[in-house]
């Protein structure tokens, strides 16, 4: 009796399940690094002619070393004052790490428009974390996907596709570790540069925890045709400021970044192997009166060579939290000394300035608009601060 049970059972189990569909569950290690092919960087160009800018390199390894800090700033000094473009090296992140991340941006943007497209940006609310599609501009070939910081501040407020999602501890540890490796060791040595009785004054405005519009972006420059180039005048038109405090641009090997010297000359800014470019930003210039430069740089059309490739970057872009007032340090010698004033007519606020400048730089109709009533090459941004055009 109880055998006959049991086989009446097993055939009844039989039965049902092979009629219900087999639907095989995902692969769990779809997007494990073993399975993305890896993202190869293009080859160097053989061009010999590019007048490339000679920038200092910090080796952070010598931060914490006695007398370290001191030996670095005054490495910067130079750099930051007029030129506002240097390395970094031994940044505390791996090549496996860089070259798993420079992996997903090569996947990220290999993904279909319709995929990509629900997580688009708010382009109307100045909102630049998410996906932003290339061509929302007359010869724009640049499409870009920004990461908020991983903090509560923005804990699920964004969406990101299953390949990203399959990697999100790893994109916020190396989001993290910029700041924290990077960025403060920075602010730290702007800080002995300025000569201020507080080492720590910039980085209590700059902590990672406190709301802030940081982010870390993948950024894809897609080849365009010389018919296109020519038409967008090989990107000469797109000189620019950043508009935070500093900017981290992983070794990217397609040359087109150029940066605008005191003697009114571009210059290519080469790709070091082992490093960071760092580039100073608008913010720490409103912080500073203008003393600390924030670069004006721009990215043209590579050398022949190098024209069919993508031009594929990482990039880290820090501010101070929301609630900073940006208005010249008043405690630094060296700014009292050059008599340093403050850049805005009234009261701003970093909050303010991105959304001001980013209602600009995301919505091209408003700009082309406000661009054209000003009439004199120049448009303000906030209070009296206005952005110009810069030399072709």
């Amino acid at each position: 009796m109880s055998t006959a049970i049991t086989m009446a059972t097993t055939t009844t189990t039989t039965t049902t399940t092979l009629a219900q569909p087999l639907v095989p569950a995902e692969d769990p290690h779809k997007y494990d690094y073993s399975n993305l092919e890896p993202y190869v960087h293009p080859p160097e160009t053989k061009e010999k002619n590019l007048p490339w800018a000679e920038l200092v390199t910090l080796d952070l390894e010598d931060y914490d070393r006695p007398g370290g800090k001191e030996r670095l700033a005054k490495q910067l000094e130079h750099a930051v004052h007029h030129v506002g473009f240097f390395y970094v090296k031994n940044y505390g992140l791996t090549d496996e790490q860089v070259n798993q991340q420079f992996t997903l941006a090569k996947h990220f943007f290999e993904l279909p428009v319709s995929e990509k497209e629900k997580l688009e940006i708010d382009y109307a609310a100045a909102d630049y974390n998410g996906w932003r599609r290339a061509g929302r501009t007359e010869h724009d070939n640049v499409e870009i996907y920004n990461f908020a910081k991983f903090t509560k501040d923005f804990e699920g407020k964004y969406d990101h596709p299953d390949l990203l999602k399959a990697h999100l501890d790893d994109i916020a540890v190396f989001q993290r570790a910029l700041h924290s490796n990077v960025v403060i060791p920075l602010l730290r040595l702007f800080a002995i540069v300025l000569q201020l009785p507080d080492e720590d004054y910039l980085v209590k405005q700059h902590t990672f925890e406190k709301k802030s519009e940081d982010h870390f972006r993948y950024m894809i420059y897609h080849p365009r045709t010389e018919e296109e180039w020519a038409a967008g005048d090989y990107g000469k038109k797109n000189g620019h400021t950043d508009l935070g405090t500093v900017t981290l641009l992983f070794r990217q090997p397609v040359a087109g970044l150029q940066i605008l010297g005191e003697d009114g000359n571009w210059t290519w800014v080469s790709a070091q192997p082992g490093t960071i470019t760092v580039n100073l930003a608008d913010t720490i210039s409103h912080l500073t009166g203008g003393w600390l430069k924030s670069s004006v740089h721009r990215v043209v059309a590579p050398p022949e060579d190098q024209r069919r490739y993508k031009r594929t970057g990482l990039l880290y872009f820090a501010r101070p939290h929301n609630d900073t007032v940006l208005k010249p340090i008043t405690d630094s010698p060296v700014l009292q000394k050059a008599g340093v004033q403050p850049r805005f007519e009234s009261e701003v606020t970093m909050e303010q300035w991105v959304k001001a400048k980013q209602t600009l730089q995301l919505n091209p109709e408003i700009a082309k608009k406000r661009w054209e009533e000003s009439g004199d090459g120049t448009v303000e941004v906030l209070a009296g601060f206005r952005d110009r055009k810069y030399k072709e």
